[in-house]
């Protein structure tokens, strides 16, 4: 059986099992940390359980059709993705749900399931950056047909999402610029680019409508023993988790602090690993999206093709980056933020729309694969002749 599951599927085996790891620790997590929430409405921790097991088999579902999919597809895609996108986000900004100050959700009709419409602006830039930086690396100096439509593609989603969730829209500027630089921008129109993101940064922080919560949050950082003991409520449980885990942990399901947490599962989940599996269990979460990041490079390299490189190394960027800050926020190395630790944090549609990310990075990496089969079949063709 299992040879038969992994006949049909294609691109990077560690890729795939890192998947599988991850989704494993997930629903050990999710499951631990959802004991408190399930009390409050009333019902039993299985019915989380069960449907984040729905989100996790949903999910594989789409990465395996997305890996399926030649991923030069994704190029056309891409335009129809940026065009849905942006209305989408102004849409989320004034009609979307409100929680907590902020509205980055929307409410699908008929099946009344939420998404976050930043998850699908990620996968939209990423995937036109790649595209445009592809098809643009002839005219790549030119101001007027390369620059200033890349320029306003990463402005433009940029404010929109960062009206609301402002750690997502710096993450995803961040990546954009990497992809910038590997799409060979110069590094004038680079620094132009880092300039009118600062501009629309400082706009944002100091006059947004979320302005009062993002200097809460980095004064609460950098001065925490000044900081109202409410507002940092959610650092000092987390730090305490984290304290009490020591080395091996507390062992599955021993957590404490998942009674304290808002947020044991999504923002801090991984404070609740290292309670229940200790320093080695938070140690080997990182060692895993590291060996993810070395992976994703190795396709990076061996792409032979600008566009599969540029959206290989986009996604995976965008996926590590938000890994570590999740994790970052949680040990508290920076100040808290909302962003979920990818295909672990408890979630909606952010694991389909992860799982579709990872799907794509498979794609690139099954089509190399093919090309190495069909080069290495070519030398033994023709290696035949020469024996005989």
């Amino acid at each position: 059986m299992v040879e038969a599951i992994l006949s049909k599927t294609k691109g990077d085996r560690w890729i795939w099992l890192i998947v599988i790891l991850l989704s494993i620790l997930s629903l050990l997590a999710v499951y631990s940390s959802t004991g408190t929430l399930a009390y409050k409405k009333g019902v039993g921790t299985e019915q989380y359980l069960f449907k984040h097991l729905v989100m996790i088999v949903g999910g594989l579902a789409l990465m395996y059709f997305s890996h399926l999919l030649d991923y030069r597809y994704y190029a056309g895609i891409s335009k129809v993705l940026m065009i849905v996108t942006v209305p989408l986000l102004l849409y989320t900004l004034i009609f979307g749900n409100n929680v907590n100050e902020a509205s980055r959700w929307v409410t699908i009709p008929l099946i009344n399931q939420t998404f976050q419409t930043s998850d699908l602006a990620k996968l939209a830039l990423i995937t036109f950056l790649a595209r445009t930086l592809t098809k643009k690396q002839e005219q790549i100096k030119d101001v007027k047909k390369s620059f200033l439509p890349i320029m306003g593609s990463v402005s433009a989603v940029f404010i929109l999402i960062a009206l609301a969730n402002l750690s997502t829209a710096m993450m995803l500027f961040g990546v954009s610029i990497l992809l910038l630089i590997i799409g060979r921008i110069s590094i004038k129109q680079i620094g132009i680019v880092c300039m009118a993101g600062l501009v629309l940064l400082t706009l944002v922080v100091f006059f947004g409508p979320r302005s009062a919560t993002y200097k809460s949050r980095i004064d609460v950082y950098m001065h925490p023993e000044k900081a109202d003991p409410d507002k940092s409520f959610q650092a000092n449980q987390a730090k305490i988790a984290i304290a009490t885990g020591g080395i091996f942990g507390k062992g599955p399901g021993n957590s404490t602090q998942r009674n304290f947490l808002p947020h044991p599962y999504s923002d801090f989940i991984y404070a609740l690993i290292i309670e229940e599996y200790g320093m080695v269990g938070g140690f080997l979460v990182v060692f895993i999206y590291l060996v993810l990041l070395y992976r994703c490079i190795l396709i990076v390299t061996a792409s032979p093709k600008a566009f599969g490189a540029l959206l290989a190394a986009g996604l995976s960027f965008s996926l590590t980056i938000q890994a570590f800050a999740n994790m970052a926020v949680a040990v508290g190395l920076g100040p808290v933020t909302g962003v979920p630790l990818p295909l672990v944090s408890m979630g909606g549609t952010s694991i389909l729309f992860t799982s579709v990310a990872f799907g794509i990075i498979l794609s690139v990496s099954r089509d190399i694969e093919e090309k190495k089969l069909a080069k290495d079949a070519k030398v033994i063709i023709g290696e035949i002749p020469a024996m005989a």
